[in-house]
Parts: C-alpha cells; sequence; structure tokens
C-alpha cells in the first residue's frame, strides 16, 4: 500500500490524542448516530435483508474461489468491447502505468471520482511529482484536499470537519486552485453546495482525462459501477475523452444478474437511502457516447496474499459502505486517521494489516482497535465476521507478524517481542489442560480477594488506568455449582 501514512503513530498513541479534541468527538457523534439510524429503518424495510445479506456474502466467496477464472474472463469482455486492461502488482507499478497513460494524452490535469483505491496506492501524490495536477470532484474530497487533510471516513472522508470550518477552507484555499469562493460565502450547506458547484464546473468543462474506480465489476458483461449521490462522478466518466479506472481485483462479481443483490444492499448500508441517486456503468467504448478510450488497470497490491488466508480473505468481501464505522464505539472517539490508512474504522482494522502486512507499528496496532463488541459484523452487508478476523490478525501479531511463503507453505516470520504475552499465553494453556491447577488457582484467588489491587502495577498500569480491573467472586464457579448442583445430581 502507499506510504501516505508512513510516520503516523501507532493507533493507540494516535487514538489517546483524538480523544481529546472535543471538536472532532462532537462531529463524530452526530454524524455517526445520524447515519446509523437512518439505515436502521431502512433496512427494516425489508422483510428478505438476511436473505440478500447471505446472498451478497455468497457471491462474494464464490468469486473470491475462482477470481483467476473471473478476472479472465473480465479481461476478454473489456477488450471485446473496445477498453484496454493493464495489469499492477502493486502500488508503484500502478501509479507508473497511469502516469504513462495521462502523459500519452499530453495533458497536465485530472479530474476524479471517489475512490478508495487511487488513494490506497496514492496515486494523487505519483500525478503531483510527474507535473501532473489531480483535482477531487467529489464534495467530501473536495474539501479534503483543498484543507490539505487526509481522509477518515470512506462514506464521507470530511466528517471530522463540521460546516464553519468547511466555509474557512473554501474562502482561503480555492482560489489557489481554481475559481475562488463567492464574496461572503455563509456556512449553510446550499451556498457551500453551490461554492463547490460553480468552483467544480469549468474543471469538468476543461478536462479530457478523468479517473475513476469502481464498486463493481461485471466479468461476464465487461461492465464497470460506480455508485454516488452528487452527480460528479457521472461528470468524469461521461465528458473526458479518455477514462482510467484502476480497481481492486477483489471487485469483481461473476454476472450482470448478481448486481440487483448489491444495489439493494449497498445504498441502504451506506447512505440509508433505497435507491442510490446515481448509478453509472459503462462497458467499453462507443462511437456516439463517453469517452474515446478507456483503460482498466486492476490492482493486486496485496490481494492474493490476503487471499491466500482462510479466516483473514473474508475482508475482500467488503463493498466499502461503511456501516461498520457508524457503529463502532472505538470509532466514534477515536476518529478516522488514527488508523494511519485510508481504511478507517474495524474494516479498516483488518483490512490493512493483510494488504500492508504487521511488520510496522502501525499495522501492528491495528488488530487492537476493537472492544470486539460485535456491533460491525451485524450491520454488514456481506457478512464480513470481522471480530473473528481481529482475533485472528491478533494471533498473527504475537506469533511473528507478517506470512511469508517458503515454497509451497506460508509461515509466520518469528517475532520480536511480545515474550511476556507469549508466556502468558503458554502458562494459560497449561493450566487449561491441568483441571486440578486451575481449579487451585481459581480458589486461592477467590481467598485472597481483599487483598487484590485496584490497578496494575509497572507496565500494567497504563491498562488499568483508563479501566477497571475485573472483580474476582467470593466462590468460583466450579465450587458454587458443586454446593448447589452437585447433590441433586448424585441423587438422581
Amino acid at each position: 500500500m502507499s506510504g501516505t501514512f508512513v510516520g503516523m503513530p501507532a493507533f493507540p498513541k494516535a487514538a489517546h490524542e483524538a480523544v481529546g479534541n472535543t471538536t472532532l468527538r462532537a462531529n463524530l457523534r452526530h454524524a455517526t448516530h445520524t447515519i446509523r439510524d437512518k439505515r436502521a429503518k431502512a433496512v427494516a424495510e425489508l422483510d428478505d435483508w438476511a436473505l440478500l445479506r447471505e446472498a451478497g456474502k455468497q457471491i462474494k466467496d464464490h468469486t473470491l474461489r475462482h477470481l483467476d477464472t473471473y478476472l479472465v474472463q473480465l479481461e476478454e469482455t473489456v477488450t471485446a468491447a473496445g477498453g484496454t486492461v493493464h495489469w499492477a502488482a502493486d502500488a508503484d507499478e500502478a501509479n507508473r502505468i497511469v502516469t504513462h497513460l495521462v502523459k500519452e494524452t499530453g495533458e497536465c490535469e485530472v479530474v476524479k471520482v471517489k475512490s478508495m483505491a487511487t488513494q490506497e496506492i496514492g496515486l494523487n501524490e505519483a500525478l503531483e511529482e510527474a507535473g501532473i495536477a489531480a483535482y477531487e470532484t467529489d464534495l467530501a474530497e473536495l474539501i479534503v484536499q483543498l484543507g490539505h487533510d487526509r481522509p477518515s471516513h470512506i462514506l464521507v472522508p470530511a466528517i471530522h470537519r463540521n460546516r464553519g470550518e468547511i466555509r474557512d477552507i473554501f474562502t482561503k484555499e480555492m482560489g489557489e486552485w481554481g475559481r475562488p469562493a463567492p464574496e461572503g460565502l455563509t456556512d449553510t450547506p446550499a451556498e457551500l453546495a453551490e461554492a463547490a458547484r460553480l468552483h467544480l464546473r469549468e474543471k469538468f468543462l476543461r478536462a479530457k482525462v478523468g479517473i475513476s474506480g469502481a464498486n463493481f465489476m461485471v466479468a461476464e458483461t465487461g461492465t464497470l459501477v460506480v455508485v454516488e449521490s452528487e452527480g460528479n462522478g457521472r461528470m468524469c466518466l461521461t465528458l473526458p475523452e479518455t477514462l482510467i479506472s484502476v480497481v481492486g481485483i477483489e471487485k469483481i462479481i461473476p454476472t450482470w444478474r448478481d448486481l440487483e443483490v448489491f444495489l439493494q444492499t449497498l445504498p441502504r448500508s451506506s447512505t440509508a437511502e433505497r435507491m442510490n441517486p446515481y448509478t453509472s456503468m459503462w462497458t467499453g467504448t462507443t462511437d456516439t457516447d463517453g469517452p474515446r478510450a478507456f483503460h482498466l488497470v486492476l490492482i493486486d497490491n496485496g490481494r492474493t496474499d490476503t487471499l491466500a488466508d482462510e479466516v483473514g480473505r473474508q475482508a475482500l468481501r467488503c463493498i466499502r459502505c461503511s456501516a461498520c464505522l457508524n457503529v463502532c464505539p472505538v470509532y466514534e472517539r477515536a476518529g478516522g486517521h488514527a488508523y494511519g490508512s485510508v481504511y478507517p474504522g474495524p474494516i479498516g482494522a483488518i483490512l490493512s494489516p493483510q494488504l500492508r502486512g504487521t511488520a510496522s507499528e502501525i499495522d501492528a496496532s491495528l488488530p487492537y482497535a476493537s472492544s470486539l463488541c460485535g456491533a460491525c459484523y451485524e450491520v454488514c452487508p456481506v457478512a464480513i465476521d470481522i471480530p473473528e478476523v481481529l482475533v485472528h490478525l491478533r494471533e498473527r501479531v504475537v506469533q511473528g507478524g507478517p506470512a511469508t511463503r517458503q515454497g509451497n507453505r506460508v509461515v509466520l516470520k518469528p517475532a520480536k517481542g511480545h515474550a511476556a504475552e507469549r508466556a502468558a499465553m503458554r502458562a494459560a494453556g497449561w493450566a487449561f489442560v491441568h483441571p486440578g491447577a486451575l481449579r487451585a488457582g481459581q480458589r486461592m484467588a477467590s481467598r485472597t480477594r481483599r487483598f487484590h489491587p485496584r490497578t496494575l502495577p509497572g507496565p500494567g498500569r497504563a491498562w488499568s488506568a483508563t479501566r477497571d480491573l475485573p472483580q474476582v467472586p467470593a466462590e468460583p464457579f466450579r465450587d458454587w455449582w458443586q454446593r448447589t448442583h452437585g447433590k441433586k445430581e448424585s441423587g438422581k
């Protein structure tokens, strides 16, 4: 993945700083609670939501099992429709391909549809180094770009900003990027939206190259699909002469009919709408409509390594709805920037460490950025068991971090550190397979409970400073059960 977030602190430190920002917490609380409440009502309208959820899960799982077959089919159908397919193993290769394609047109600026994949590979930065200006056209992405900021939410990248902050950004920065903000701009939504519309209109009409991602790619027909709420995406997809789409290989689905499921579950899970306002689909090129040249850049960038993990691969089902972020108590308090990735929240905590590996301090900390409450799994429209993957990745961090391939085997590299945790786990494992020792330990803990400290000593003090130590019961469960049920059972 891109190095955009390299140098950021690990999640615990970043989150500790974020929770002290009262404005940030107020912005996040208001936005996430509003979205989650609307989503719940939209989902409740469908009696077959559970069946749609299961259908989406099965379609994605089937596709991932046969990904090689469907990718070959997609290349054939896109090529037959007049498009050109490029394959990129990693971020650097994808950036080289896109930069070369833009330079071939002779243009020095592009307009962009909101795309997580291009953020993942750091495309904007790569284009800037090559002397090419990339203009974000999604309203929230525009706010982030003008504010020299980073996105903090999958669906609403500027969720951490309030209206006053957005007005100040527009007033100060728009003139540096193009048409300036109107005089006397206020923070009313209508005026802010109109300022963005006027600023972007000249870019839409001037741009010769558009860059997009895709929500779905249909192998059967070679069709790409983008769903959005503002119409800016459709402008980028239809007005430029050249369209370049950068898409992760996991975004593929087998047939046109499969879209029926996701076009019901995605809008309800993301924007709480029954139907997405703008759903744009294109298949190759035509002589009379849309771009004259279409390029599809398929990126791996860690996805096949993730696919090799039987537990972790379910993260590749993700359709980027962001429902998990809106119900996560950790995200609500820490915000998206604390995750050190373009993929924040619960899905980012399992996706980023798999795409990037767990060698860095940031990625090794992400599987622990959760209370394991399970709310994310309950709302996921493709039933990704995020808590299961989090625990699985914690095991990877403790045992050795990144997986490496040795011949036909995938092994874990020996870890540096975590010795105390591994020792504790071995001791617990020994106790659980020796019932007598476990029983004796439980009884001793109960009888000495009055002497137990309220906080942990030494390094454990950091943990207990923000948490209550669980109280040891006055009587072990085994003794209670024997006392209350033992005689009854023996008398049967």
